[in-house]
């Protein structure tokens, strides 16, 4: 297990970097179009340094609001409380900050930069269903995320990822009303080079997204199996987790109106908007979780 935490750690550091890459393959692009060379390289990577700092500042209160979180004090919840507060202890941290969202889907995430600024929230349907046993075992998963700064991560790589997507969008906007007809009539010699800068564009404009995707499900997916083995662990009972997981699991068709593809990724299991919403293979292919059937199995094993 201990070899699958460093292994996650290093991959996590090139799926990041492969990210800033991305972000600079566009940006290099958007300098070609506008003849500013490698100028549109450095705002890429200067938009990316910002976006990176503000999501590590503020992305938090950004998620809790998004999720419309409210902070509970121990005399509102005080079972709850109690949960965090003892597997903080085991786990070594300061309690997180304590929040619960009015969905009644069972579900729930954490956040925050690090252990001393963290808050974890669960949905009222997960305190409506869970008895206490199977609320550590989401409470330690949620825990092992804070421990790990997996939040962090997939916050600062949703980040960029979307940065990705939206400066590919912008530069085949930019070719489509600037016109590839105008500029080579304006500068008249350079049909091929902007044949070849479109070329770029649209490359860029089919596979950035596609990549940007596949990096946050690499940080998605894999940090999913690790902290439901690093919870069991923090709470020595595999089988609370695994129990935890086949009630959400067979709750997966209440739909969350706070769900949405920013922050799916966060959430203890791929929420949905909609009522009795199945997920097809295709739509498996492109969740941001593993197959809870799967993560019910590895729990089972241990």
């Amino acid at each position: 297990m201990y070899e699958q935490i460093a292994s996650n750690r290093r991959r996590t550091v090139l799926l990041i970097l492969g990210a800033f890459l991305l972000v600079g393959a566009v940006g290099y692009a958007l300098g070609l179009l506008w003849a500013s060379g490698p100028a549109g390289l450095v705002i890429a990577l200067a938009i990316a340094a910002v976006m990176t700092i503000g999501s590590y500042r503020y992305g938090d209160r950004v998620v809790l609001a998004s999720a419309r979180a409210r902070a509970v004090a121990p005399e509102e919840q005080p079972r709850l409380h109690n949960v965090v507060e003892g597997l903080s202890i085991a786990a070594g941290i300061p309690k997180p900050r304590v929040y619960v969202i009015p969905e009644r889907a069972p579900n729930a995430f954490a956040t925050g930069r690090n252990p001393e600024h963290s808050s974890i929230a669960v949905t009222e349907g997960l305190l409506e269903t869970m008895n206490r046993v199977e609320l550590e075992g989401v409470v330690g998963h949620e825990l092992a995320h804070v421990v790990d700064r997996d939040i962090l991560v997939g916050t600062v790589v949703a980040t960029l990822a979307g940065a990705v997507v939206l400066m590919s969008e912008f530069f085949m906007r930019s070719w489509w009303w600037d016109g590839f007809r105008g500029r080579r009539g304006s500068n008249r010699g350079g049909g091929g080079a902007e044949a070849i800068v479109f070329a770029i564009g649209l490359v860029l404009l089919i596979l950035a997204p596609i990549f940007a995707q596949i990096i946050r499900f690499s940080v998605s997916r894999q940090r999913e199996y690790l902290a439901d083995a690093q919870g069991a662990m923090l709470t020595r009972y595999p089988p609370g987790l695994a129990s935890a997981l086949r009630k959400i699991g067979a709750a997966s068709g209440v739909p969350m109106r706070a769900a949405n593809n920013a922050t799916a990724h966060l959430w203890l299991n791929q929420p949905s908007r909609l009522e009795g919403d199945r997920m097809g293979s295709l739509e498996r292919l492109f969740s941001t979780h593993p197959p809870i059937e799967e993560r019910i199995r590895r729990l089972e094993e241990m």
